[in-house]
C-alpha cells in the first residue's frame, strides 16, 4: 500500500499530530499507534503486509518528528484526546492497532467513543518501567540521550549489554534511536501518573490482544500483558509466533498477516 498524504491536525496545548496516510483516505480504514521508541516510519514494512483495510493511518505522536512537542501538560490523557483528534479527522476508521504504549492509548479510546475492533500488541499499563523513571529523569535532565536508549533496553526491555552494543554499532539507527528516546522519560512518566479506568475498551464491539509466543507469562512485557488483560473483559487473546516484543521490525511481515487475518470487516 503506496502513502497517500501526510497530514497534520492541530491538537490542544499548541502542539500538532501528524499522520501519514497509506491507500484512500476516505476509505473505511485502520489506523496504528506507535508506543515508545517508536514512529510512524517503524511500522512501514508492516503496513506494507495490511490488505484487510482499504486505509492505513499511522500516527506520529507528539514529541516524535514531524509531530509538534508533548507541551508542559502532557499526560496519558493527552494521548487520548491526540488519537480522539485523529478520529474525528479520519471518521470512516473501522479498527484502532496499538503497540505497547499505543495499545494502552487504544484501549483507553474504546472507552470515550464506540469503536468496532481495538487491536493491541503488548499493551502495557502501570506500573510498567516505573523502576527506570528516576535513572531516565537525570538523562533527561543532561540531554544524554545515549544514556536514555541504554536504560530503555537494559533496565525496562531487560535485553542484554551485547544487544545495546549491536545496537550502538549501527550509528544511523543509533541517531534514530537517541531522537525517539527524547519523550521517553515524560512518556514513561504519564504512563505512571494516573491509574487506568477498571474497564478499557468499554465501547469496542471486538477487542484483540496480540502478545509474542517469546513473552508470554515473562516480564516486563508478558506480566504487564496480563495485567492489561484483566482490565478488557470481552477481549479475544492471539500468539505471534517466535516473536517478542519488537515484532514490528523483526517480523513485519507476519504482524501484518496476522493483522489481516483478526480484521472483523
Amino acid at each position: 500500500m503506496e502513502r497517500t498524504i501526510q497530514k497534520k491536525l492541530a491538537v490542544d496545548g499548541d502542539s500538532w499530530v501528524a499522520v501519514d496516510v497509506y491507500g484512500e483516505p476516505d476509505a473505511p480504514g485502520l489506523v496504528i499507534v506507535p508506543g515508545v521508541m517508536s514512529d510512524a516510519l517503524s511500522w512501514r514494512q508492516v503496513v506494507d503486509a495490511i490488505a484487510a483495510w482499504q486505509s492505513v493511518v499511522v500516527v506520529n505522536r507528539r514529541g516524535r518528528t514531524p509531530s509538534g512537542p508533548l507541551t508542559d501538560s502532557y499526560s496519558l490523557r493527552t494521548e487520548v484526546e491526540d488519537l480522539g483528534v485523529v478520529l474525528d479527522e479520519f471518521d470512516s476508521t473501522r479498527a484502532l492497532f496499538g503497540w505497547s504504549y499505543g495499545g494502552l492509548i487504544t484501549l483507553l479510546a474504546a472507552n470515550d467513543r464506540p469503536i468496532p475492533q481495538v487491536l493491541a500488541y503488548e499493551p502495557v499499563m502501570r506500573p510498567f518501567g516505573r523502576h527506570a523513571v528516576p535513572d531516565l529523569k537525570s538523562a533527561a535532565e543532561t540531554a544524554d540521550w545515549d544514556r536514555c536508549v541504554e536504560i530503555v533496553n537494559r533496565q525496562i526491555s531487560g535485553f542484554s549489554a551485547a544487544h545495546v552494543e549491536d545496537l550502538q554499532a549501527d550509528q544511523h539507527g543509533w541517531a534514530a534511536l537517541r531522537r525517539l528516546s527524547e519523550p521517553l522519560y515524560a512518556e514513561l512518566g504519564a504512563l505512571n501518573a494516573a491509574p487506568p479506568p477498571d474497564v478499557m475498551a468499554r465501547q469496542a464491539d471486538q477487542v484483540d490482544l496480540i502478545i509474542g509466543q517469546c513473552n508470554r507469562g515473562t516480564a516486563p512485557y508478558g506480566t504487564s500483558f496480563d495485567d492489561v488483560r484483566q482490565h478488557v473483559a470481552h477481549a479475544a487473546v492471539h500468539e505471534l509466533a517466535g516473536q517478542g516484543h519488537l515484532a514490528h521490525i523483526q517480523a513485519p511481515a507476519e504482524l501484518g498477516h496476522l493483522l489481516n487475518n483478526l480484521a472483523a470487516i
